[in-house]
């Protein structure tokens, strides 16, 4: 099937949907047996889509399960309160004390700091690398380096990785390689198809779609999954058949709405690129962007999120652009159907392995308005900042 149906298609069993259209919402904690065979039975198959306790899911939480597999053909999915639950429990689930990991410089703020505020507590040492480092990874793997953790593109600086490249040599050191793919959102990019082990998404975004539920997944491929799963459960990981419903929900439409993100982002984006204000533009889609080459080559497509860097400003011109905004939303998190803006005058403090020495940095996120309500907004947003230079 082709991605489109696929996402029509996917967690639609008879056993989920029972006779109508979605699957129903079924909560428990306590899952109860007619017999003493029925409670073995469940205990031999818990690993599977059999019911055995709350926490190991119910039939919402399956068809939610197999819908997000498919879509990143994997061979399964483990469902985590939030997307930043989903990054650290899937790297709890295979580092150990003495351990060593590598860790992309461009990575998500917070799990960033997981490495260096709980993973260091915990006897692991983390070490930053430059997105764009390709085959050069190999000088940093040690006898101990256990895992490869990529973000592509990367939090903020948008830096697209030669996946594959990484990937290939990280296996012959016998490591996992987990990705971080909430910008490809498994519609657009499917990580375990270029080597990667685990994939891992905040469904918050585009899959749930509406700014209205938290929840993370993380897909591993055959080799990796039982452990995942199982380590997962063990740390207590779970979410509410409500919110599992609601994203599935959500991803029903994701194509549609993410043709229309992209669609606007790009006429937004060549609308800055030619305003005097604008050093470049961070979209994985235009040639300023590092790694757009591997944008070209793996992925189907993009989205509603990038970043522009300004040639010259101050916190005052910063402050004067997002008082007065209209239709961007100041706001964390991004994927809903709203349009929302972000800016730092410096990003050094998230950065040690390539440092920071360009201009303020501003994230869009391009929701559903009309572009040209957006262009208005941003033009009136770029004229008070440049009243403040």
């Amino acid at each position: 099937m082709k991605n489109d149906t696929k996402i029509v298609a996917a967690g639609r069993k008879k056993e989920f949907t029972q006779g109508v259209v979605n699957p129903v919402v079924q909560r428990a904690s306590t899952v109860v047996f007619d017999s003493v065979a029925d409670m073995q039975h469940a205990v031999k198959n818990r690993a599977n889509e059999t019911l055995f306790y709350g926490r190991r899911g119910t039939t919402t939480h399956f068809a939610f399960q197999d819908a997000i597999t498919q879509l990143e053909n994997g061979a399964g999915c483990a469902l985590y309160p939030c997307g930043a639950a989903a990054i650290t429990q899937a790297i709890l689930s295979f580092v150990k004390t003495g351990d060593h990991i590598l860790m992309v410089d461009n990575a998500y703020e917070p799990t960033r700091d997981f490495c260096d505020k709980i993973l260091t507590n915990m006897g692991v040492e983390t070490t930053y690398y430059d997105p764009m480092i390709g085959a050069g990874i190999e000088g940093l793997i040690q006898d101990n380096t256990s895992i490869l953790f990529l973000e592509s593109p990367g939090s903020l600086t948008m830096e697209v990785q030669d996946v594959p490249t990484l990937a290939k040599i990280a296996h012959k050191h016998n490591m996992v390689v987990m990705l971080d793919n909430t910008w490809g959102n498994g519609f657009h990019y499917k990580p375990l198809d270029f080597g990667v082990d685990i994939s891992i998404q905040a469904a918050t975004k585009y899959i749930v779609g509406h700014s209205d539920v938290m929840m993370g997944v993380a897909i591993a491929n055959e080799k990796h999954w039982d452990q995942l799963r199982e380590h997962s459960y063990l740390l207590g990981q779970c979410t509410s058949p409500d919110d599992a419903y609601l994203a599935l929900r959500g991803l029903r439409t994701m194509p549609v709405r993410l043709k229309q993100h992209e669609t606007s982002a790009i006429k937004v984006a060549k609308w800055l690129e030619k305003h005097p204000l604008v050093d470049h533009i961070r979209h994985p889609a235009f040639e300023s962007c590092p790694g757009h080459e591997f944008f070209q080559r793996d992925f189907s497509g993009s989205n509603g999120l990038f970043s522009f860097v300004m040639k010259a400003g101050n916190q005052k011109a910063i402050t004067a652009m997002l008082d007065g905004m209209h239709h961007f939303k100041m706001g964390f998190s991004w994927g809903g159907f709203e349009s929302l803006i972000t800016a730092s005058l410096s990003i050094k403090h998230l950065r040690s392995a390539t440092g920071w020495d360009k201009g303020a940095l501003i994230r869009l996120h391009v929701g559903l308005e009309d572009v040209e309500d957006l262009l208005e907004d941003l033009e009136a947003g770029l004229n008070r900042y440049q009243a403040q230079l």
